[in-house]
């Protein structure tokens, strides 16, 4: 785990200032090493790489980046893992390649000098990196099929700049911080930023699954030219369920193992779910011995898995650390949370938590079971979205502004909150990607037109999404399940818990791996039609049940599923409102927004604050803490 950093110039001479100032803002991603190199464009053009290290495979200086090929001039700044690396440096040894280091970043540049961009279908990873080209003078940017590591970038005239941050986009001092009316709007209307939308107007995030050619034409205002490499599979006919499951156990097993290569200390993030079980139980089958970690909130109002995580690491043999933290640490940790954000989200403060605490234990890679849920279905939507949808099968012929009119007159015993979300619905499209996000909305079409922002106007699709986003999923939605799958993959996991897992463990140089996100895992289980993933009379996330029953205590698949909460209510409106006011001047102050507007929401939140769930009022008070420290 990495920053990079990179500019593209016409003119040469002031590349290297730019990007130093970039590598200072996220020494946090790499306090190991940094590295800087230049490299010709065709004509004038230059470009310069920039990286910083969080050495965790070959920590000798074989490992160092910009990583430069002697015999070709190839370069490559690297931000990831790439967890088949071995086998990929068995084929390219077979090819008369030869090795000087014995980590992941050597064999990706030479795959990438030897096979060109056909090395990333050949992939299983988490990655965001730079290449270039000697031979062409061109540099090759790419993102890892589900977006699991970031790369931002912006085109301004004469330059292109990309980086693992917006932050650092922004510190190249090139790129103007402008706001994006469209980018605040996803942001609103979801608690964070909807790819590739930033909210800022020159800023875009490349696509996951996607990567783009850099080169002269590119700072001459050529219309960007990205390509997608990956998609989700299409449907196919499922095996015999028995060799589905054993199929579908050896794929974990093989992840788990990939991912737990590492010369640096190794943990498990350990609650007292089903997914953080298994990652914690096949990484002792993997590692021998495995350290797991829990935190427990000593705070009125949260919820605490703490016993459920010690059971679970002692049916399993992990070494297990617990952390109970109170009231008044926690709420220390929201301001350098806060302080320590690279974009506005309503999510991660735990992961920041606990990846302090991970980190305090001298650990540097630590498993997560993040994407279990959105892979398997073990969120709610699976079962709802399919209700909604045939609910609304009968008027989906009528026009939306009628359904909403008819809809806000029949449903007006609702409370505001429940009301607004039920006319949101009313007025979709039915389709399951649509009502998928909608599912996930935190402030509703009401609160952002009142609030200035109207999706038509703006070029948003009506759910407030980028129409491309909504076009590729609609495309391959296959079937209900299936579609809401994909959606909870590319949408909510990848726009923010993924995002929110790098920022929130990078802040404290913690990398992060995601088993459940191997490439083979992914590619298996995405094929299968809804009535496999999912059959009748079946339990939540079914087939990893039946994949991991035996890794498992009986408790874990019985325990109701809960999830992490703090009373942030309680604090925004009690003793952290001189903060929350403050970011509400911030927001008042900006000229997108109606300061009376702003004042007037707040204050309702204020009066309202048992009848509305906290992410409303937490969005606003993010988005204006961001601009207030852009402001500073």
């Amino acid at each position: 785990m990495c920053g990079i950093a990179g500019i593209l110039v016409n003119d040469g001479r002031a590349v290297e200032k730019a990007v130093r100032s970039m590598m200072r803002v996220m020494i946090h991603r790499g306090p190991d090493d940094e590295g800087y190199e230049q490299f010709p464009l065709a004509g004038e053009g230059a470009c310069g790489f920039g990286f910083r290290r969080l050495a965790i495979l070959d920590l000798s200086p074989a490992g160092h980046q910009p990583m430069v090929n002697a015999a070709t001039g190839d370069a490559l700044i690297f931000n990831g893992e790439i967890y088949n690396y071995v086998e990929l440096r068995q084929r390219l040894e077979a090819h008369g390649c030869s090795f000087r280091s014995t980590g992941d970043t050597e064999v990706l540049l030479q795959a990438l000098g030897t096979w060109g961009e056909q090395t990333l279908g050949e992939l299983d990873g988490m990655f965001a990196f730079a290449f270039y080209h000697a031979a062409s003078r061109r540099v090759l940017v790419a993102r890892d099929p589900l977006g699991i590591k970031p790369l931002y970038l912006a085109r301004v005239p004469g330059a292109v700049v990309f980086a693992s941050e917006v932050r650092t986009v922004l510190a190249s001092g090139l790129v103007s911080s402008e706001l994006d009316p469209a980018g605040i709007a996803g942001c609103l209307a979801y608690g964070a930023p909807q790819d590739p939308l930033t909210v800022h107007r020159a800023i875009r995030s490349l696509p996951s699954g996607s990567c783009e050619w850099l080169d002269v034409a590119s700072l001459a205002g050529r219309p960007p030219a990205i390509r997608r490499y990956w998609q989700f599979p299409a449907l196919e006919r499922a095996a015999a369920e028995p060799d589905l499951v054993a199929a579908i156990r050896a794929d974990l097993v093989d992840s788990v193992r990939r991912q737990c290569a590492s010369d640096v200390p190794l943990g498990v993030f350990l609650s007292g779910g089903i997914d953080s079980g298994t990652m914690a139980a096949l990484a002792r089958q993997t590692q021998g011995e495995v350290s797991s970690f829990a935190v427990g909130y000593e705070v009125p109002g949260s919820h605490d898995e703490t016993q459920a995580a010690a059971e679970t690491a002692f049916a399993v043999g992990t070494r297990h650390f617990q952390t109970i933290v109170d009231d008044d640490w926690s709420m220390l940790q929201w301001y350098e949370w806060l302080k320590a954000a690279d974009r506005p989200s309503i999510d991660g403060l735990n992961t920041y938590i606990v990846s302090g605490v991970v980190k305090d234990h001298e650990i540097t890679v630590a498993l997560s079971g993040l994407g279990a849920d959105e892979l398997f279905g073990g969120y709610p939507t699976f079962q709802r979205v399919p209700r909604v949808r045939l609910a609304l099968a009968a008027v989906a012929w009528l026009p939306r502004s009628l359904r909403r009119g008819v809809a806000a007159r029949l449903l007006g015993r609702l409370p505001a909150d429940k009301r607004a979300k039920a006319i949101d619905l009313a007025a979709s499209s039915a389709s399951p990607i649509e009502l998928t996000a909608l599912s996930r909305r935190t402030q509703s079409d009401a609160v952002l037109n009142t609030l200035g922002f109207d999706a038509r106007r703006l070029g948003l699709a009506p759910s407030y999404l980028p129409a491309e986003a909504i076009a590729q999923l609609e495309a391959r939605s296959g079937d209900a399940f299936s579609a809401v799958s994909r959606a909870e993959l590319s949408l909510y996991m990848g726009n923010t818990l993924l995002r929110d897992s790098d920022t929130n463990s990078m802040a404290h140089s913690l990398e992060i791996r995601v088993p459940f996100l191997g490439q083979r895992l992914v590619d298996r289980v995405s094929r299968l039609p809804g009535r496999v993933r999912s059959p009748r009379g079946g339990q939540p996330k079914h087939l990893l049940r039946k994949a991991v029953a035996d890794l498992l205590p009986e408790g874990v698949f019985t325990r109701p599923k809960s999830g992490f909460s703090l009373p942030f209510g309680d604090w925004m409106f009690g003793p952290l409102r001189d903060q929350c006011e403050a970011a509400m001047g911030s927001l008042a102050a900006c000229p997108l927004f109606d300061a009376a507007v702003v004042r007037k929401m707040w204050a309702d939140y204020d009066a309202r604050r048992k009848q509305i769930h906290w992410s409303r009022p937490l969005s606003l008070v993010v988005l204006g803490s961001y601009l207030g420290k852009l402001g500073r």
